[in-house]
């Protein structure tokens, strides 16, 4: 995890749903150049422009944008887009016996083809829930294989698990990878081997060290680190950060936090007595991370997760973590909006690793 080269950034890309960054954030950590961002989310793509200055970011609807207008604004052109990258919403993806393009509801994952065809990069990366591969028997995915490969690219899909690429936390996506035909010929994509799957990074590994805040107190949104990095993840997550931000702490009423105090390390809502198990009606309810295993998949903000010691949810830096965003990594917006951005992202160290992987092939290796 800690050993993972950088390299001089030479490939750019646009990524379509950047959302705050998450996965613009791990192709920059692998050496490529983001050049244009786009989301419809205002306070996304202020954390985004914040955070890679260089790019050109868009706060519009994609299906109002032309593919001129995006090169045009990013001030770029078709062939200086090495890779598309995105995660498009797919409301209609549970229809089968047509095309995934002729589906009216899919009209944002049908941008997000148009661009790639419009622009033709070298390669595409789009990500999704691991649902979507067994929707409608298989259908579902095919249609996402012949969409582009009508288009001219070569595809593969896998499904990853974050914590198997030093993400602690337990979080499946799929993605599906295609190689442009003209460039790489009859080449696919061959996904990389999981560089944690026995190593797992825990909860305590990923934010023992910013344990030192009081669920009593909200701390400012900047302060400063009171406690050392305890673990390489923690050292990594660290370098190069010298202010703490988005560390604010919810202050719980005093009944929340007696309820969220009976829960151990690890437990949720069955380890309450039975007549509270009824006091939230989702199955998710009163959950406690566990300290020695990577998180379950975080939410976007619902607070029905809490800390592994503490009695309040997670802060934005903590969720972040946990996502693998850096420290330096800044998100703006109030509280509820920094942990929906987080809860949304690509986690970075898995992008990085796919990234990585795109890499090889882009240098002809």
């Amino acid at each position: 995890m800690g050993g993972r080269r950088r390299t001089k950034m030479q490939y750019g890309f646009i990524d379509l749903f950047c959302g705050c960054g998450g996965f613009t954030q791990g192709f920059h950590q692998a050496g490529y150049s983001p050049l244009v961002g786009i989301d419809m989310w205002e306070d996304a793509t202020i954390t985004y422009q914040a955070n890679f200055p260089s790019s050109k970011t868009i706060n519009d609807d994609i299906t109002k944008v032309s593919v001129e207008r995006l090169l045009k604004e990013g001030n770029t052109n078709a062939s200086q887009v090495s890779v598309i990258i995105g995660g498009p919403p797919c409301q209609g993806f549970s229809v089968s016996g047509k095309r995934l393009i002729d589906d009216p509801r899919n009209v944002l994952y049908k941008s997000f083809v148009e661009m790639v065809g419009a622009i033709k990069p070298k390669a595409f990366v789009m990500e999704n829930v691991p649902g979507l591969v067994s929707m409608a028997k298989g259908a579902v995915r095919d249609a996402v294989i012949d969409d582009f490969s009508s288009r001219g690219y070569n595809v593969t899909w896998k499904i990853l698990s974050a914590d198997d690429f030093g993400v602690p936390q337990h979080r499946r996506r799929v993605f599906f990878v295609g190689l442009n035909k003209e460039v790489f010929g009859d080449k696919k994509f061959v996904f990389p081997t999981p560089t944690t799957a026995d190593n797992k990074v825990t909860c305590r590994d990923a934010i023992s060290d910013l344990d030192f805040i009081s669920d009593e107190v909200a701390l400012p949104d900047e302060t400063s680190y009171v406690l050392p990095a305890m673990t390489e993840y923690q050292k990594l997550m660290r370098k190069g950060s010298r202010v703490l931000w988005n560390h604010v702490a919810t202050i719980h009423n005093q009944r929340t936090k007696e309820i969220i105090a009976m829960v151990p390390d690890g437990g949720n809502y069955e380890s309450l007595p039975h007549e509270l198990w009824q006091t939230r009606k989702v199955h998710i309810a009163w959950t406690r991370m566990d300290s020695n295993r990577p998180c379950f998949t975080i939410d976007t903000g619902h607070n029905h997760h809490f800390h592994y010691s503490a009695n309040r949810v997670p802060t934005a830096r903590e969720s972040a973590r946990i996502q693998s965003f850096p420290d330096t990594f800044r998100l703006y917006g109030i509280k509820t909006s920094q942990l929906k951005q987080v809860g949304n992202a690509v986690p970075p160290l898995l992008a990085q690793a796919i990234a990585e992987e795109l890499k090889l092939y882009l240098e002809g290796k």
